[in-house]
């Protein structure tokens, strides 16, 4: 069942109020995923193929689909690298898949031949929640961390012998100011697509964060109007487009950036239970592809509830 949700006073004007539009957004499923605990967290599209990879938040399995396929293959078997979970994953402008495991760092891998080219990890071991990735001009890739509030930097080009350190590129801690360290708060990012700036999510307190990549302009926070972005988690920016999407309130929200990245105003909202907790999208054509994670069916947010066929959803028309 599609449902458009009210915002602020009066019908919220993806077009007009009520399902029997047309035009009204269609929730769909894209694709299954084998398996009864996959718990899906993350997914990564890549552009030269339309073949999409989404890895398992439960077990580090990172699957694969082509662009017409209805089930998933495995594509890195659990527990592949010594990898024990699956949480952001992209491929970058050469086709190589990046694949964050939360508790060390991330993997990058050659999607031809599924080899491991490196590794770059967290130096420490205090806790640390590596959690969403973007790309810088440069091809360098930005990870989030959610415990620790810190965008990190890793590049091809400072791996000595496949290996590489999380290096910190941004510390929005001070800006967060003091929070539990059992909420996590940093976690999608985007980039704009010459890669000049990122944009960053702070999901419990409902804000979005500017990173200037050229080191020019402070961290700041984005000017939101019509709303915030409270339980966001993944991002996705397209032009002057962003979508938020909202886990646990199953919903995606659509906005129109400007000032080139100082502010957005939310424009759009799609709500649907049957998105089950979606932890973030991708676009492949005009069709949202949505990681539908369950996460709440006995997953990492518990509940007694049996959980359905894993899916990657597909929403039309938003």
């Amino acid at each position: 069942m599609i449902r458009i949700l009210a915002m602020a006073v009066g019908c919220l004007a993806l077009t007009a109020c009520g399902t029997a539009d047309p035009a009204a957004p269609v929730l769909s499923t894209a694709y299954e995923l084998p398996g009864a605990a996959v718990y899906p967290e993350g997914i990564a599209l890549d552009a030269r193929t339309g073949t999409t990879y989404v890895g398992s938040y439960a077990d580090g399995t990172v699957f694969r689909a082509g662009a017409d396929a209805t089930t998933a293959e495995v594509f890195l078997p659990a527990g592949a690298d010594g990898r024990k979970t699956t949480n952001g994953l992209r491929v970058d402008r050469d086709g190589r898949l990046w694949v964050i495991d939360s508790t060390v760092g991330v993997m990058v891998y050659d999607t031809a031949s599924r080899d491991l080219l490196a590794r770059f990890e967290v130096a420490d071991t205090d806790p640390r929640f590596v959690n969403d990735l973007a790309f810088g001009a440069d091809g360098s890739a930005y990870l989030t961390d959610s415990i620790r509030n810190v965008v990190y930097r890793a590049s091809l080009a400072d791996a000595r012998a496949g290996r590489g350190a999380l290096t910190v590129a941004a510390d929005l801690g001070p800006i967060l100011g003091p929070r539990d360290p059992k909420t996590f708060e940093l976690n999608g990012i985007a980039a704009d697509e010459a890669g000049t700036y990122l944009l960053v999510v702070a999901m419990s307190a409902g804000e979005l964060y500017r990173i200037d990549l050229a080191g020019s302009e402070p961290i700041r926070k984005v000017a939101l109007t019509g709303g915030d972005m409270r339980n966001g988690d993944g991002l996705e920016l397209r032009g002057d487009t962003l979508w938020v999407v909202h886990n646990t309130a199953d919903t995606i929200s659509r906005w129109t950036v400007t000032d080139h990245g100082r502010a957005a105003a939310r424009d759009g909202e799609f709500h649907d239970p049957a998105l089950d907790i979606p932890t973030t999208m991708v676009h492949s054509g005009d069709r949202a592809l949505v990681v539908s994670s369950q996460f709440d069916k006995g997953g990492p947010m518990g509940g007694e509830e049996e959980p359905a066929t894993f899916v990657v959803s597909a929403v039309d028309g938003f």
